[in-house]
């Protein structure tokens, strides 16, 4: 995604609250889930590398970890500093090429930076300077989009055809390259991998693979999904499917996003 798209996509503010509602709701709490196996004792220090207008960084700071915050969007940094002054060290910058020394952080996120890339090389960079600033033992954990959520998320459950029919013509070449081109003025573009891709560029990456899941699975399909989030019972049903699924490799690519876990040797 070339950064004046990227800037232009980021310039309306969706992403502030994509993740309070929907499928955005699940993504998040079993994003938080999965990071709870691995984080170490509160007081650590986490890199949330890419993270947006922070919401993954809010989270971090309430449960007492230290967070440095990186994004190449202003307009996030801001939205961050305005919530947490000097108690997160947040600045503009690029996973490709970090402004932190090495073996700095006990944890870095990279929840986002990865389907921003669309170049292999550029991915691989990502992941090697979160190799680079993480100590020794630390946990690198990258979020990716699957390469079938074009047609399966985006067409058949949100019906982004509907309004905007040129992805009928462009979905084939989607899931064939993984490319995700704007069907719209200002609309998002990215990368979608493939779980073995995924998995493939994180140990590249000099990384030891411990995982990876789907994170919303089955989910996003679910026309009633904010009803049964709302409902105690049926939210724990819900995410108890989810997790009794999540490492199937066989259902891996269903869900709209993946998460990988990698350790540094």
């Amino acid at each position: 995604m070339a950064n004046r798209e990227l800037q232009a996509y980021y310039a309306r503010d969706e992403e502030r609250d994509r993740l309070s509602g929907g499928v955005g709701r699940v993504e998040f709490l079993r994003t938080v889930e999965i990071l709870q196996r691995t984080l170490p004792p509160r007081g650590a220090v986490v890199a949330d590398v890419g993270g947006g207008p922070g919401r993954y960084t809010d989270w971090l700071v309430e449960a007492g970890y230290h967070v440095v915050h990186r994004d190449v969007v202003a307009h996030h940094v801001d939205q961050v500093r305005s919530r947490h002054g000097v108690r997160v060290d947040a600045a503009v910058g690029d996973a490709r090429s970090l402004d932190l020394a090495d073996d700095s952080v006990d944890v870095v996120l990279l929840l986002g930076p990865l389907y921003h890339l669309d170049d292999h090389a550029d991915r691989l960079q990502a992941l090697r300077e979160a190799h680079r600033v993480v100590r020794s033992g630390g946990i690198v954990q990258a979020a990716a989009i699957s390469r079938w959520a074009p047609r399966l998320h985006g067409m058949l459950v949100d019906r982004v055809h509907v309004k905007y029919p040129v992805i009928i013509e462009m979905v084939d070449e989607m899931e064939r390259t993984g490319t995700m081109p704007p069907v719209h003025e200002s609309s998002f573009t990215g990368y979608a991998h493939t779980p073995d891709e995924l998995c493939e560029e994180v140990r590249r990456s000099n990384l030891l693979l411990e995982s990876l899941v789907a994170l919303e699975g089955i989910a996003f399909a679910l026309s009633d999904l904010d009803d049964r989030m709302n409902d105690p019972h049926e939210r724990a049903l819900l995410l108890n499917v989810l997790r009794a699924v999540e490492s199937i490799p066989d259902l891996a690519g269903l869900g709209p996003h993946l998460l990988a876990t990698g350790r540094k040797g």
